[in-house]
């Protein structure tokens, strides 16, 4: 059920904790992603992004908070499935994971150069995460 985890935090970070009963842990992740998502207007860039304003977008996010966003969500959503097995290699598997941050923040901050800047960085941060999962399921 790790994948199910995962996928919780993919659609809200916090989510899969609190489905892998992490109820605190949760909590406090689903109150981070809100203030992050608030204080860096990332939500209503992503609107503005995926509804054809693209440079309006751009000028509605804030910056500091929205390079803090994808490190922070890729960590929930490997905290959610790594946690849903027991005995998992933890080292091992956060590799996709720091990838997928990387790539995120990257993305965020090349995002004035990229065609659809969100649904880019999301795609650069949710494959690795999804090619992890695939190669590190046994694990």
């Amino acid at each position: 059920m790790r994948n199910i985890a995962a996928l919780f935090s993919i659609l809200m970070p916090g989510f899969g904790q609190i489905y892998n009963r992490q109820f605190i842990k949760g909590v406090i992740f689903v109150i981070f992603e809100h203030f992050d998502n608030m204080f860096g207007n990332i939500n209503k860039s992503i609107y503005l992004d995926f509804n054809g304003f693209h440079q309006q977008a751009l000028e509605t996010v804030i910056y500091d908070g929205m390079l803090f966003y994808p490190g922070f969500y890729v960590y929930v959503i490997w905290d959610a499935w790594y946690y849903a097995k027991a005995g998992a290699n933890k080292t091992v598997t956060a590799i996709p994971y720091i990838f997928a941050g990387f790539f995120g923040v990257l993305g965020a901050i090349f995002s004035p150069k990229l065609p659809i800047p969100s649904l880019t960085v999301g795609l650069l941060m949710i494959i690795p995460m999804i090619i992890g999962m695939v190669i590190f399921r046994k694990q």
